[in-house]
């Protein structure tokens, strides 16, 4: 398959580009920059584009002429702009890559959400009715940038509802995201180690202790691509790790961090994370393959405990990074900066 991406040079879409080109596709990368090209397998190319310019993801997606796109392009990181500079350029980005996509009759298109549309992290307070939550959790957005992604999902679901079944959407919500050099010891987004979010839960409560590993997402967008025609329509997926990026269970850990949340989180024992991924595995039969407890690199020094079976439920993505500390959240990053 020939696949568009938008934001390929970016966190999350270098994992993404690699996964995809190893998984045997083509792949044409897009981004305002480009990576050193003996960085890309064969089957990559680059092209470099401002996709807020007027016409220029119709330019690039009619001379490339993909099979499928994958939009991951935005600023990702809530407050690293003004709130009304990340809501248009997200929403505009999403509705120029989806509209010129579908207009030049793509038969396949994605794109990336979050899961701080559901609000957690709001100063008004926030508790979910039940943990796990899932898809069908009401979402309560509470800042630009997790508006600006409901927005993206509500833009599948309007073109999903125009093209019947003539071009298949999607959307997905990665968990907070962690690259292969991370277990290593490289930061993460935060600029903490996954050994020091481990250590200390109060780094990892923010995001509700969800996490993915990279390359696992770019193997469910392995998996939805081959499987997109065979499942309904504008179809939304939380895509996450199958634990808790914890030592303790979060039925224990939650209540500390969200008040008020013991009865709800009560059920959230062994490994059990804070969301589900039970969607994609009964629609798409996806299963997360890395979690810290296989991917920590021993040479930190970190041992994890013998750990129960990791359990069959999931995940989410944040973190905070507001001036005043006012728990604002960071998505499981498609980069920090527009088109990334």
């Amino acid at each position: 398959m020939r696949i568009l991406v938008t934001g390929g040079s970016g966190r999350l879409g270098r994992s993404v580009v690699a996964g995809l080109a190893a998984a045997g596709h083509r792949i044409i990368s897009v981004d305002r920059d480009a990576v050193p090209s003996a960085q890309l397998p064969s089957n990559v190319e680059q092209e470099t584009a401002d996709l807020l310019a007027p016409g220029e993801a119709r330019r690039i997606i009619s001379a490339t002429l993909p099979d499928a796109v994958v939009h991951l392009a935005a600023i990702a990181v809530p407050f690293s702009a003004p709130e009304d500079v990340i809501f248009t350029t997200n929403t505009r980005l999403a509705f120029a890559v989806m509209s010129a996509a579908t207009e030049l009759g793509v038969r396949k298109i994605v794109t990336a959400s979050s899961p701080t549309v559901l609000g957690y992290g709001s100063p008004a307070g926030w508790l979910p009715e039940r943990f796990p939550v899932d898809e069908e959790t009401v979402p309560r957005p509470w800042n630009a940038y997790a508006l600006s992604k409901l927005i993206a999902e509500q833009t599948v679901e309007m073109f999903a509802a125009a093209q019947g079944e003539k071009i298949r959407y999607a959307a997905f919500r990665p968990c907070y995201v962690i690259s292969p050099e991370e277990w290593q010891g490289a930061p993460t987004q935060q600029g903490h180690t996954v050994r020091e979010r481990l250590e200390d839960p109060a780094l990892s409560a923010p995001a509700l202790f969800n996490y993915v590993d990279a390359r696992d997402v770019a193997d469910f967008l392995d998996v939805l691509l081959g499987k997109i025609d065979s499942i309904p329509n504008g179809q939304t997926f939380f895509v996450g790790a199958a634990d808790a990026l914890a030592t303790e269970p979060l039925a224990a850990l939650m209540p500390e961090f969200l008040p008020g949340s013991s009865e709800a989180a009560s059920g959230l024992t062994g490994t059990s994370p804070a969301f589900s991924i039970a969607k994609a595995r009964e629609l798409l039969g996806w299963e997360p393959r890395r979690s810290w407890r296989t991917e920590l690199s021993p040479a930190l020094g970190y041992e994890p405990p013998v750990a129960e079976q990791v359990s069959a439920e999931p995940l989410v993505n944040a973190e905070p990074t507001h001036p005043e500390g006012t728990a604002a959240l960071i998505t499981a990053g498609t980069g920090s900066k527009e088109n990334k």
